[in-house]
């Protein structure tokens, strides 16, 4: 497993993905959604990996809009996006603003564009539970 770091603009939100796969063989996405594309945000999750947001007191920031099942992680300091959590049968999986972690440069820098319009609850939650990977919140 590799360890890859990230951070929030400020630094207040620190990042640790972790995955055995190397960037180039992540799958990364950008979403149509009108709140990832003014963030410019390229994501991606690793079912067989992990991701920490460890936030200062007070730092973390959580966005919901939409169906209302998703946590959007923003810094409360510097407003950076860089991830997402949902909680998800007891547990949460999330995903990662690639563009949040020190080795942004080495990630697909124009991954496709998905359009999720129409989906249900059911669909979204079957949809993640393929391409998102277990999350750990600290704040």
């Amino acid at each position: 497993m590799t360890t890859y770091p990230g951070s929030c603009h400020c630094g207040a939100v620190k990042i640790t993905l972790t995955s055995a796969k190397k960037p180039e063989e992540m799958r990364v996405g950008r979403c149509a959604c009108s709140f990832c594309r003014r963030h410019g945000a390229r994501t991606m999750g690793d079912p067989e990996g992990s991701v920490e947001f460890q936030a200062a007191p007070g730092a973390l920031s959580r966005y919901r809009f939409g169906l209302g099942i998703t946590d959007y992680l923003l810094c409360a300091r510097c407003g950076a996006y860089v991830g997402a959590a949902m909680p998800d049968g007891g547990k949460a999986i999330g995903i990662v603003n690639v563009n949040s972690l020190d080795t942004r440069d080495t990630f697909d820098p124009a991954p496709p564009l998905h359009h999720y319009d129409g989906e249900d609850e059911d669909r979204r939650r079957a949809r993640r539970r393929k391409f998102w990977m277990p999350v750990t919140i600290i704040a």
